[in-house]
């Protein structure tokens, strides 16, 4: 599968001093983004960000992103407009085995998100399409949307293979 939003940017184009850039998805990215993150509709999405060089072939991605999505509430399966902004900061290294770590401890939370750079590329749109699926609401509600648990009555039924049986028993 094609990728929604393509936007990469070749390494070797990237000034010293960086690369700002701020985009727009059209109507077309906009319908695929929609199929691939499984939502009604995608309305607007708006991206601004900044590659810079870290030194030693690598390159820093962060900016934020913004979006206007409409999903189908889980309660009352009605359209509802969401709105979404995140930040993103991911770091490309070239492709090779990144080194592996010493015997002290990572704090995972602090630690860089490493991407390799493939075929001299950098990947932006993919980077924003998963900043977006991970910051989309998983149960999406209107408001005052409110699931109602009725209980039922009625006693259990007896199935499988004693349930003659127990008609039996009830009879004496």
């Amino acid at each position: 599968m094609t990728q929604p939003l393509n936007w990469t940017h070749q390494v070797s184009q990237i000034a010293d001093e960086g690369l700002q850039q701020s985009r727009t998805a059209t109507a077309t990215e906009r319908e695929a983004l929609a199929q691939v993150l499984d939502v009604l509709s995608c309305d607007d999405v708006k991206a601004v960000y900044r590659l810079g060089h870290l030194g030693r072939g690598r390159y820093r991605v962060s900016g934020d992103v913004s979006a206007r999505f409409t999903q189908r509430c889980v309660v009352t399966l009605e359209s509802v407009a969401k709105e979404l902004e995140e930040t993103f900061d991911i770091e490309f290294w070239p492709a090779e085995p990144v080194p592996e770590t010493t015997d002290t401890e990572i704090e995972v939370l602090t630690a860089a998100e490493i991407e390799p750079i493939e075929h001299g590329l950098i990947d932006a749109g993919r980077i924003i399409v998963e900043t977006l699926s991970a910051g989309l609401d998983p149960y999406p509600r209107k408001p005052n949307a409110e699931f109602a648990w009725e209980e039922k009555d009625a006693e259990p039924s007896i199935t499988g293979p004693f349930a003659g049986l127990s008609k039996l028993k009830d009879k004496r």
